[in-house]
């Protein structure tokens, strides 16, 4: 399975770079939009091409999947800290941009990377309002505007410290940790069970291994 990941160079992209670059199954195409951070992934034997959410139109995006033969697509850009212009750009815009080119290229598979919760109730909460709004209705018309075999991952409070490997599914009623790396191992499981298609769930910490969580959804 060849697998566009856009916004590649991200903490949890780049974990999932680490664990799929021995991966039989997985063979990545790293989406960058900083020439500059090549090297990491030439390192692990990962092919990259240029891709500028801000830039780039969905016919850019189509002729990237094409020319690559991206059997699937995974989308973890995140432009929080930028600017609402640039999130709006890229969580929003971008996101849907992607889909759309994944869809005229003929490729079903797209999972994205959303935030904990989406949804009205989190829009007005949120201290985050901009970053949220691009992410509510990036999902949303990922699940009622496209004919993709999608599936929406919503990690909790990203951490920077190893994984345990296990993980919980099951709703919470407070935003608890999880690791970048445990999220990008759930990425992995994800796609190697297409049981994920058309699911949407919270990954936080939790005490069942990640292959059993994601076959029991």
């Amino acid at each position: 399975m060849k697998v566009l990941v856009v916004g590649a160079n991200g903490g949890v992209s780049r974990q999932f770079a680490d664990l799929v670059k021995t991966n039989e199954q997985i063979e990545e195409v790293a989406a960058i939009r900083n020439m500059d951070q090549t090297p990491f992934f030439t390192e692990r034997g990962i092919q990259t091409v240029y891709q500028d959410l801000t830039k780039h139109t969905q016919e850019d995006i189509e002729a990237i999947i094409k020319d690559n033969a991206i059997d699937s697509v995974i989308f973890s850009a995140g432009a929080g800290g930028s600017g609402d212009d640039i999130v709006m750009m890229v969580d929003l815009d971008g996101a849907i941009k992607t889909m759309q080119a994944t869809e005229a290229a003929g490729v079903k598979r797209f999972v994205i990377v959303s935030t904990f919760r989406t949804g009205r109730a989190e829009i007005e909460k949120n201290y985050i309002r901009v970053y949220t709004t691009g992410k509510t209705y990036a999902d949303e018309w990922l699940k009622s505007r496209t004919k993709l075999d999608w599936t929406i991952v919503h990690p909790g409070l990203l951490q920077d410290i190893p994984g345990t490997g296990k993980i919980t599914t099951v709703p919470q009623s407070d935003m608890i940790g999880v690791s970048r790396q445990d999220i990008a191992r759930t990425l992995v499981s994800v796609l190697e069970n297409d049981t994920t298609i058309g699911k949407e769930f919270e990954v936080v910490n939790g005490d069942t291994p990640i292959d059993e969580a994601i076959k029991a959804l």
